[in-house]
Order: structure tokens, then C-alpha cells, then sequence
């Protein structure tokens, strides 16, 4: 039967349910148990039925579509992390029937740019809501939401005052693993190699660094410098790997400075993983390339995409109340040959 002929009764036929179980299973999955919703799946994969998008948005008032205003970048060095949250996004929303928008919101060009980028699309009624990232404490993107009263997400935590409704990683939790790690794993003076980018996460990573590593009888101490210079970040890392104190770890904010760090052991004549070990965090496919390769903290963006959705179509169906706190989750540590035991 071509698909253009199914109709949502044929499904619910074909599946042996009723017309509104068929109803729910595209516009609320989760009011079904599983195994329902499978058959219902099946059904309509099999019909090739495709509900009229057009008549569902006049009917619920909503388009089941999803804007995301994506992070600046580079075309010719694309951030790998953030394409691969887009394609967690992308695949989250799909799953329960929505579609991605994407658009260009430069947070840097103030808040009255920010406004228009955001209040032409609401005005147009292109989208029913919202998914941020990159989420800063003072971010313009949550001003101007928050005051327009529509339906947001965000990955990252927003300030106090201001919605709670995000979805992040536990970063300080994650680096304080890290560092029991390399407790455990003998390392006595371990050396955070920090970025100068004033950002929370990098904040929260620092934190969990330096409480877990209190306890170290060597302590914990910290190197960076006050811009992202490779060259410079070297050179200090290089100073502090000389004498009999020097540290035998070094935990990176992330793991471009890890590959920094790699450059400034090797300059000093020593060797990463035998001499000094050394962390990243992201897990980018750098770290499975470099020699050896580099322990890190990978991030599960499809739980996060998923979350996010979530929350986001559960606030704009009314099946759930905006959620007045954050959800954070654990990020996995992904240990490699840059950690050996001493």
C-alpha cells in the first residue's frame, strides 16, 4: 500500500491497537509500555505510514521541532566534541519525532543580538523550544529566554535565579577519579596543567583536582599561563620537570593541553607514561592516536542528548512540570597507556 494511502487506522489494525495507543506512540512514547510501543513501531515501519505533520501542528499547536543555535567553529578544524553532541542531538530528537533547527547566535555580540536571533524565531512559531550549549553562568542566551518565557534546556549549568532546567556532567567528580587513580597508582606530586579560559566546567575540573588531591603526601600544585600560548604553557611545564621533586603526573584541563603537555615531557628528555604520567579530559580522537596513548574522560553525549530532549518535550507537552533542578551525570574514565602504575 503506498504510504500516502495508510492511514493511522491501518496501522492501528495492523498492530491490533487501538487508534489513540497509535496516536500516543507519536506524540507521547512514553505513556507506552515498551513492548506496545514496538509493535506499534513495527506496524508503521512496515505500512510506511507517515503521519500529516501539518494537520498534527495546527491540531496541538506545536511543530516538533527543536532549535539549536550552534557553537561557533572553525569549518577547516571542527570541534569533534561538539559534532558529536549535534549527532547525539539529532539522533535523540528523531527518536520521539522531532526534527533539529539549526541557526548562528554569536553570544559575543550582546545581549540585543542575541534577542533577535532567538525572538524572530519564536515570533514565527518555527520551533517549539530551545537546547543550549556551551552554557556559561552569565549566558545572554538564558536572559533573553527566561524573560521571553519560552521553553528551554540547557547543557550546563545556568545560575542561580535562573531556570534550572540543565543537563551536565559531573566534571569535578570526574578529575577527582582521575586523580584517585593516580593516587593509587603510586603518584605522590601530581601538577594540574590548567587553561586560561574563564569557563565553569574548567572551574568545577579544578576543584575536584584540588580536593582530591589534599590528601597526597606530595600535594597538588598547578601550572598554566594567562593565555592559551602552546609555546608558553610548554616552556612553564618544562621549568617545573626539573629536580628530584618534580611531579610524576600531570592531569590536563583537556586534552588539547594534554598534547602539550606530551611535547613539554618529551623536551625535558623525559618520557610520557614511564617518567610522567598524563590526563586528559573529552576523550577526543587525538587521544587514541597519540604514543602512547592518553587516558581521559569521555563524555556520554548520547545520555546527555537524551536527557535534554526529555526535558525539553516533556515542558512543552505539559506531560511534566519544568523541572526546578539540573540532572548530573557521571562521565567515564577511560584509562590508557599514559597511566601506568610507578
Amino acid at each position: 500500500m503506498p504510504a500516502q494511502q495508510v492511514t493511522i487506522e491501518d496501522v492501528a489494525r495492523a498492530a491490533g491497537v487501538s487508534r489513540q495507543t497509535v496516536s500516543n506512540a507519536l506524540n507521547a512514547p512514553h505513556r507506552l509500555r515498551a513492548t506496545t510501543l514496538a509493535r506499534v513501531t513495527a506496524a508503521i515501519d512496515e505500512l510506511g505510514y507517515q503521519p500529516d505533520q501539518s494537520a498534527r501542528s495546527l491540531r496541538t499547536g506545536t511543530r516538533r521541532v527543536i532549535g539549536y543555535p550552534a557553537p561557533a567553529d572553525n569549518p577547516a578544524d571542527p570541534n569533534p566534541l561538539m559534532g558529536g553532541f549535534l549527532q547525539a542531538l539529532v539522533s535523540a530528537a528523531d527518536a520521539v519525532g522531532h526534527r533539529v533547527l539549526l541557526f548562528r547566535c554569536d553570544p559575543e555580540r550582546g545581549a540585543d543580538a542575541v534577542a533577535r536571533s532567538f525572538n524572530g524565531l519564536i515570533a514565527a512559531r518555527q520551533v517549539d523550544g530551545f537546547v543550549l550549549s556551551d552554557v556559561i553562568h552569565d549566558d545572554p542566551r538564558v536572559d533573553v529566554l527566561s524573560e521571553a518565557g519560552f521553553p528551554f534546556v540547557a547543557f550546563g549549568r545556568t545560575a542561580p535565579g535562573r531556570p534550572q532546567n540543565w543537563v551536565d556532567i559531573d566534571s569535578a567528580g570526574a578529575t577527582a577519579e582521575l586523580v584517585r587513580l593516580l593516587l593509587d597508582q603510586g603518584h605522590r606530586r601530581i601538577c594540574y596543567v590548567n587553561s586560561a579560559a574563564n569557563l565553569p566546567w574548567l572551574a568545577d575540573r579544578r576543584a575536584g583536582l584540588l580536593q582530591a588531591a589534599a590528601s597526597a603526601p606530595g600535594g597538588a600544585f598547578e601550572v598554566g599561563v594567562p593565555d592559551d600560548d602552546p609555546a608558553a604553557l610548554s616552556h612553564a611545564i618544562g621549568r617545573i620537570l626539573v629536580g628530584a621533586d618534580r611531579p610524576t603526573a600531570l592531569v590536563c584541563a583537556n586534552d588539547w593541553l594534554a598534547l602539550t603537555a606530551y611535547q613539554a615531557v618529551r623536551a625535558a628528555g623525559l618520557a610520557v607514561g614511564t617518567d610522567v604520567a598524563v590526563t586528559g579530559f573529552n576523550d577526543m580522537p587525538l587521544c587514541t592516536v597519540l604514543q602512547p596513548a592518553l587516558t581521559s574522560v569521555r563524555l556520554p553525549l548520547a545520555a546527555i542528548a537524551h536527557a535534554l530532549v526529555e526535558r525539553l518535550v516533556t515542558t512543552v507537552e505539559g506531560t511534566a512540570a519544568t523541572p526546578a533542578s539540573g540532572l548530573l551525570l557521571p562521565a567515564d574514565r577511560v584509562i590508557r597507556e599514559s597511566t601506568p602504575a610507578l
